[in-house]
């Protein structure tokens, strides 16, 4: 299954991948842009292969307004639901995602062929880490790691706690397309927070000339929640308004106060 066990070589990646075929099949309404409100169930697929590996890797999900219901295992032939809940109420048959899957490797083989082997773009990715709740000192969280907008689908997560890596109740997701046709993953590190202990989730990908970490720790600021940024920026126009209409007033009741002792001047 992809993401499961692909290595990442480096800038020496350019080289050997050709070409990616993402194929999307939206059940709805299938328009790049939905209506507000209205809810997509999608089929979502995709293979790869490299020029100097003979062997592909490929991923088969089904979405409901871009949150995962389940994917498959192709190599298991199992069916893997996002919450367990989900496979009590519905069923669907792991044989039928390896027929769509043989499909699209045929159908990239041609496009390989029609491309006369043209490398794919690598797209680096765009990663941040951030606690899943508000940190509060020694209580249990989970540090979630986000590395979004990359492609191909060829990316490793690991996490370093302190300089040294951690593999204990790592949790890391499958690839997430995209509409822009490229992908988005996300890997879970549970933890107890501590004011001397910091984390790092170290990402590689072809597009990256080296990894790239982004370092977390009890002490660096949290980004405002959109909520608290809508109050201060409310709260900002309302001081902005009470100065404005206090400071015309001020100017109305002078510029009366003036006009008054006018006419007693010229009296």
């Amino acid at each position: 299954m992809a993401g499961k066990g692909n290595g990442v070589g480096g800038p020496g990646g350019l080289a050997r991948l050709l070409l990616l075929f993402l194929a999307l099949a939206e059940l709805g309404r299938a328009q790049d842009s939905p209506v507000p409100g209205e809810e997509v169930l999608s089929q979502v697929a995709f293979v790869q292969k490299t020029r100097r590996n003979t062997s592909s890797s490929s991923e088969f999900m089904f979405e409901f307004d871009d949150d995962e219901i389940f994917h498959v295992d192709l190599e298991q032939r199992e069916t893997i639901w996002r919450l367990p809940e989900f496979g009590r109420f519905t069923s669907f048959q792991a044989e039928g995602a390896q027929g769509n899957i043989a499909v699209l490797q045929s159908n990239l083989d041609i496009l390989m062929k029609r491309s006369n082997y043209t490398p794919a773009v690598n797209v680096p990715p765009k990663v941040m880490v951030y606690p899943e709740t508000m940190v509060e000192m020694e209580e249990p969280n989970i540090l979630i790691c986000m590395a979004d907008g990359f492609s191909p689908p060829v990316l490793n997560m690991t996490w370093v706690k302190n300089g040294k890596p951690v593999t204990e109740g790592v949790q890391t997701m499958d690839y997430y397309p995209k509409k822009d046709h490229s992908f988005r993953r996300f890997s879970y590190l549970p933890f107890v927070p501590n004011a001397d202990d910091y984390y790092a989730c170290v990402v590689e990908h072809w597009g990256l000339t080296e990894s790239l970490s982004k370092i977390w720790n009890a002490n660096i600021p949290e980004p405002l929640p959109e909520t608290t940024e809508n109050v201060i920026c409310a709260l900002g126009l309302a001081i902005g308004l009470v100065g404005i209409v206090i400071g015309t007033i001020l100017m109305i009741k002078s510029r009366k106060m003036g006009e008054a002792s006018y006419r007693r001047g010229t009296l």
